[in-house]
């Protein structure tokens, strides 16, 4: 269990963070789409090529969650697999081992991938991965969200959790209460402390080590719809209080998701986080957060790749600050 406690304390080390470039392939073609770049098993390649190559990123990167497609591709100039690639840069590889979502019940979602995991999560270990994600989606609205489907969705991450520990891979639990809807920032604190408590409920039935896993929750956030939006440091004191009345002291580290907040909101209220004195070291797991910017500078064009590497650091560095509240 020592290896998994000293890799989970890695991922989530003070001025580091995890890079999330592990969309599917149509979310990396809806990407691509937005700017009118076409997506191919080359252009994805080249793309996270030119992230993962960025000068410096294993200052501000700890770990980097990547999709199937990523996994057995290779570095371009090298010609290294992308997981050796990292390794060699002292950064984490990582995997996302979900398979999706499925319907539930009215409007809410459970997560698919349960069959054959542990075979697969063998495998990723043996070429390379030391840690996997798998995130819940839970919906806030109307009776939502139901008992039911946040019970459904804990029991899910711990068998996915076990499983990983299993294969001596750090589980990245991602229990996303979603921010989509007019709901106030207390209905946020509702829903999220519901999930997170119920993950850690099952969590410890399933024996899982605490202190072998990385949380990466939603911040406690306003309803992107609704009128009132919740300033930062009122962000800051409900997120730290709900994490503080649901995460138990074992767990090595919070890695908050972005969740398709503005990638300056994103950095600001992590920093602001970091002002109080926690049980766990608080940093990021983003994607659209620490690659938006990237991906405009880039726009599918090789000529740009140097100036789109350069916003990705200026991101990478922006929230590295954030985890010491430098900004």
């Amino acid at each position: 269990m020592s290896e998994l406690h000293a890799v989970a304390h890695r991922m989530v080390e003070k001025g580091k963070g995890i890079l999330a470039a592990d969309e599917s392939t149509p979310t990396c073609t809806k990407r691509f789409e937005s700017i009118s770049t076409e997506s191919t098993a080359y252009s994805r390649n080249y793309y996270r090529n030119l992230l993962l190559t960025s000068k410096g990123i294993e200052k501000f990167i700890s770990g980097v969650i990547l999709f199937d497609e990523t996994f057995h591709q290779s570095e371009l100039k090298t010609k290294q697999k992308f997981p050796e690639y990292l390794s060699n840069l002292g950064i984490l590889p990582g995997i996302k081992v979900d398979q999706g979502l499925e319907d539930f019940a009215d409007g809410e979602k459970l997560t698919k991938g349960l069959d054959g995991l542990s075979e697969r999560l063998n495998n990723y270990y043996s070429h390379g991965a030391r840690f996997a994600k798998w995130r819940a989606v839970i919906n806030i609205g109307e009776n939502l969200p139901s008992a039911d489907c946040i019970e459904a969705n804990a029991n899910s991450l711990a068998k996915y959790a076990l499983a990983c520990q299993q294969s001596n891979l750090v589980p990245i639990v991602e229990p996303e209460v979603l921010m989509d809807g007019s709901h106030t920032i207390d209905q946020s604190f509702d829903a999220t402390s519901k999930a997170l408590n119920a993950v850690f409920d099952k969590l410890q039935k399933h024996n899982v080590s605490l202190q072998g896993i990385v949380l990466k929750p939603n911040m406690v956030l306003s309803g992107y719809d609704c009128s009132y939006q919740a300033e930062i440091e009122e962000v800051a004191e409900k997120t730290i209080n709900c994490l503080s009345a649901n995460v138990p002291s074992e767990v090595p580290g919070v890695a908050f998701l972005s969740g398709g907040q503005s990638n300056e909101l994103a950095t600001l209220h992590l920093n602001e986080m970091n002002k109080y004195e926690t049980d766990w070291n608080l940093t990021f797991s983003y994607g659209r957060a620490l690659q938006q910017p990237a991906l405009t500078a880039w726009s599918g064009k090789k000529e740009n790749s140097e100036l789109a590497q350069e916003e990705f650091i200026k991101r990478a560095e922006a929230n590295s600050l954030a985890t010491l509240a430098s900004l």
